[in-house]
């Protein structure tokens, strides 16, 4: 057991302050807007393809799937969560698409830019979770196309030069 002696007490409180400031300030300074946070089931990509519920935290970054720590997927009262999280970001994905309506849930595809599909499914109720993603994809990839216009706009030459005046 460690003990801390009167001088180190103080030490010790200082740092863990010190520590819990940093570590605020570098939470806070990429702050990440959560758009919804709610359950999806995504279906396994092994041999039996089992649907498997996972809690979906939708960002302007992409999407956060965690797995249930129980291994039931349940959303028992009791059921945990893991903090470590599968993300697909915007920057990679291609499109929400395959949106089909059965039994009271809908089923959608997630495709990825190299090709890879990632199948969800969600119950039929309230907003839906394949326009959400949907929605908050064009709006990632018209906030990138805006940036690349204005940077393209930043780095040209004005419309007047033509560059021949120029000494070389």
């Amino acid at each position: 057991m460690f003990r801390l002696g009167r001088g180190q007490h103080s030490l010790f409180i200082t740092l863990y302050s010190h520590s819990i400031n940093y570590l605020v300030l570098a939470v806070m300074s990429f702050p990440v807007k959560v758009i919804r946070d709610g359950l999806l089931e995504k279906r396994s990509s092994g041999l039996l393809q089992l649907w498997k519920k996972k809690r979906c935290v939708l960002t302007e970054e992409g999407l956060r799937l965690h797995s249930c720590k129980g291994g039931s997927g349940s959303n028992a009262p009791g059921s945990a969560w893991s903090s470590r999280a599968k993300e697909l970001r915007f920057e990679r994905m291609e499109t929400v698409e395959c949106v089909e309506y059965k039994r009271g849930m809908v089923y959608f595809t997630v495709v990825m830019a190299k090709g890879k599909e990632i199948d969800f499914r969600c119950a039929q109720e309230g907003t839906l979770w394949n326009a959400e993603i949907a929605l908050a994809l064009v709006r990632y990839k018209n906030q990138q196309a805006l940036q690349t216009g204005r940077n393209r706009h930043l780095y040209t030459a004005p419309l007047g030069s033509t560059g021949e005046d120029e000494a070389l």
